[in-house]
């Protein structure tokens, strides 16, 4: 039995018979090859279509609940679908990079974070942070020979060495986020200390409120 693609706001179920296949040779039965389904799956491709392009704009929950299905089944495809697109990612192609470092939960444990600009897809997960952590990535990379052109990080001295190391012909991009801390850290520094060198409550009133004229 399988899952069609919807009619109204139901899925169509479609139930026929499988045929088993024997082969003489190795002595082994299999299931014959569905042109609408893939092999142990209870859903159609159409099906599978469907429910990814409503993943783009629901829940799992909502999906699963609106096309009468289990949780499960959703969170399937989408499986099967990131499995088939992102599995085998072929480095060869790469033009622009970003590298980061995310904390997993409690303890401290930390992993760097490579990803492709341009599909958005993570190409690395190194366990740990900085140099260290990015070390295999830099021996694939050199196997896939890629032209990168860009890589964006944040302003990790680590982070810099290793671009200069080993990209250094790509532009070193900062993030966007870091630039603007540093630039309002040391605006707020520069401030505090013309008030303190300022002469008279009238000339701290007019440096009132003026941290907010640069951004």
């Amino acid at each position: 039995m399988f899952h069609g693609l919807p009619i109204g706001s139901r899925p169509v179920w479609i139930e026929l018979p499988v045929q088993r296949l024997y082969c003489s040779t190795c002595g082994r039965t299999r299931q014959a090859k569905l042109g609408f389904a893939d092999e142990r799956r209870s859903y159609t491709r159409g099906f599978e279509r469907y429910v990814l392009e409503l993943s783009r704009h629901m829940t799992i929950q909502d999906v699963a609940r609106h096309l009468h299905v289990s949780w499960d089944v959703v969170k399937d495809i989408q499986k099967r679908n990131l499995q088939q697109r992102f599995a085998k990612i072929k480095l060869k192609y790469l033009r622009y990079l970003a590298i980061d470092e995310i904390s997993m939960g409690h303890g401290h444990r930390y992993l760097t974070v490579v990803l492709d600009i341009d599909s958005g897809a993570v190409v690395f997960v190194g366990e740990g942070r900085g140099t260290e952590a990015l070390e295999p990535f830099w021996k694939k990379l050199r196997r896939s020979r890629p032209e990168i052109r860009a890589v964006a990080t944040d302003m990790s001295p680590a982070y810099t060495l290793a671009v200069r190391t080993h990209l250094p012909k790509a532009s070193h991009v900062f993030d966007h986020f870091h630039v603007i801390k540093l630039f309002n850290d040391r605006f707020s520094e520069f401030r505090r200390a013309l008030q303190q060198e300022a002469e008279g409550p009238l000339h701290q009133k007019v440096l009132k409120g003026t941290r907010w004229l640069a951004r």
